[in-house]
């Protein structure tokens, strides 16, 4: 007579792989790893010995236009010696209209205006950008732009990108993506570090105050010319200008014409 015998029961070690395997299949997807930020050395190391062939505003591997159907503005904020206002005029324009903007910020005027740079830094109609540490021209090997000594080795590119980058982290707990040099001039060694180094390079398609020094009826012809895919440049850091009254003239016109505004991040990737 056969003896009753209950359910098979597959080994402990067959048993174990199943519930590991049905485990694994459950589990949610590992993320994907994000390559480590290179750190000075490393930078150091690897674009030193290059040599710039490219020396500008638009230079290989810069952004000047999006390849989109809205419009750019983007706001330089320089700090330094007069340049540690802020245009809250302009910014009211901006915010009464709903238009929402870039603001490339300087280390210096951050450095001066500390709670501004955090308001700014938590309203959702801007963005912030990395305008520098000293707001200095990126280059490898010192050239000059506008009277202003760009940064004369690798090293010192890596403290001018870098630097503000921390600075600015400590605003919202966000890196900055992109990137705007003093002067808007880069050499194109440069312009590959601030790739490695995770910003994108970007600069302009049109220039919307002159560096604030355009009349505010000149602001407004300038600013009003604004097609799709355009980067727009201005500053926001000198409130006598003739900015805030410029684009309080032309933004309504633009908008009454169907145009439409977007930050960098919403028109651009990395």
């Amino acid at each position: 007579m056969t003896p009753r015998t209950g359910p098979a029961v597959p080994p402990p070690s067959i048993a174990s792989r199943s519930s590991e395997q049905a485990a694994a299949a459950l589990a949610p997807a590992a993320p994907p790893q994000t390559p480590a930020t290179p750190d000075k050395q490393q930078i150091v190391a690897e674009f030193a010995g290059r040599h710039p062939k490219e020396w500008g505003l638009h230079v290989t591997g810069v952004v000047n236009n999006s390849p989109s159907r809205h419009v750019a503005l983007t706001f330089d904020a320089c700090g330094g010696p007069g340049g540690t206002g802020c245009d809250h005029a302009l910014l009211q324009t901006l915010r009464r209209l709903k238009v929402p903007a870039t603001l490339f910020i300087n280390s210096r005027w951050i450095h001066a205006n500390p709670a501004l740079s955090k308001d700014l830094a938590a309203d959702p109609l801007f963005e912030l950008a990395n305008h520098g540490t000293a707001h200095l021209p990126l280059s490898v090997n010192g050239r000059t732009a506008y009277g202003i000594q760009g940064t004369a080795t690798v090293g010192a590119a890596y403290d001018e990108l870098m630097g503000n980058q921390a600075i600015m982290r400590g605003l919202n707990g966000k890196l900055p993506q992109f990137f705007r040099p003093g002067t808007a001039f880069y050499d194109d060694v440069a312009v590959g570090m601030t790739r490695r180094l995770g910003m994108l390079p970007v600069n302009f398609t049109l220039n919307g105050d002159g560096g604030a020094t355009f009349s505010a009826a000149t602001v407004a012809a300038e600013v009003g010319r604004a097609a799709a895919g355009d980067i727009v440049i201005s500053h926001f850091n000198r409130p006598a200008a003739g900015t805030a009254d410029g684009y309080a003239r032309a933004l309504p016109q633009l908008l009454d014409k169907g145009v439409t505004f977007a930050r960098l991040g919403d028109v651009l990737t990395l």
